[in-house]
């Protein structure tokens, strides 16, 4: 797909997590794992290279040296800017909520967590998404309360929760990756603004996300990235996923 078009977008990239719940197999920041040689960071960095986003804003907490030590030895300096978030023990949606300049700054966003091992056609779909906002859904989601949820009555969105609250007729996972526009991302840092200025700080930023999806759910559509191979590193079970399954199959496009 052209990038022609994309240069005016940027990108917000989660990192700041201590992600407790890989254990010992990784003590520093997820996107710094390695697979075939390159961190889940250089992968980020290089899909949006192809579709045309310039400009990448990295929320930085625990060992936030060590992102800014990778992205220098990768020569992206001059691409990346840095948000400290000396809040970061306090949750994603405090990460998210730091990135108020650029989530304000009249231009659109795309939105994606740093622990995520996938196939870079999945930054095209968001682009390709009809809908003013696009997030991506996969139809074959994992069972259990770990996954978050997009559920649908037909094709609008009527829950966006890991454990959803409304009826609805299907669901499925979300990728973690969003494309909003100025008007939505601007909007979407003044719900996490309020939420930090009440101190509700113990939900995720898609707690966020969802008060606009159900407030005006005709502005937001998902696109079924169903065939494409992804993974969320949450687990050490999610790495051996990562190397063995997902990475294989990126391998051989």
């Amino acid at each position: 797909m052209s990038s022609v078009g994309h240069r005016d977008a940027g990108a917000i990239i989660l990192a700041a997590g201590i992600g407790r719940r890989l254990g010992d197999s990784h003590d520093g920041p997820k996107v710094l794992l390695s697979f075939d040689g390159k961190t889940l960071l250089q992968r980020h960095l290089e899909a949006l290279g192809e579709a045309g986003v310039g400009d990448v804003s990295i929320t930085l907490g625990h060992r936030g040296a060590e992102i800014r030590a990778e992205v220098e030895r990768l020569g992206q300096a001059g691409r990346v800017n840095f948000v400290e978030n000396p809040r970061y023990t306090e949750g994603s949606l405090v990460s998210l909520w730091t990135q108020g300049e650029l989530m304000r700054s009249g231009r659109p966003v795309l939105l994606m967590d740093g622990d995520v091992l996938y196939d870079s056609r999945m930054i095209d779909r968001l682009f390709e998404g009809a809908a003013e906002n696009a997030l991506l859904v996969d139809r074959e989601i994992e069972p259990g309360d770990e996954p978050v949820k997009i559920c649908f009555r037909g094709e609008t969105i009527v829950d966006f929760r890991k454990k959803p609250e409304h009826a609805h007729d299907w669901h499925g996972e979300s990728v973690g990756f969003f494309h909003f526009s100025p008007a939505t991302a601007a909007a979407l840092w003044d719900r996490c603004d309020d939420y930090v200025a009440r101190g509700v700080l113990k939900v995720e930023y898609e707690e966020a996300i969802r008060d606009l999806m159900l407030a005006e759910p005709a502005r937001f559509g998902a696109v079924d990235v169903s065939d494409l191979p992804w993974t969320e590193i949450d687990f050490e079970a999610d790495v051996e996923r990562a190397r063995h399954t997902i990475l294989p199959q990126l391998a051989n496009r």
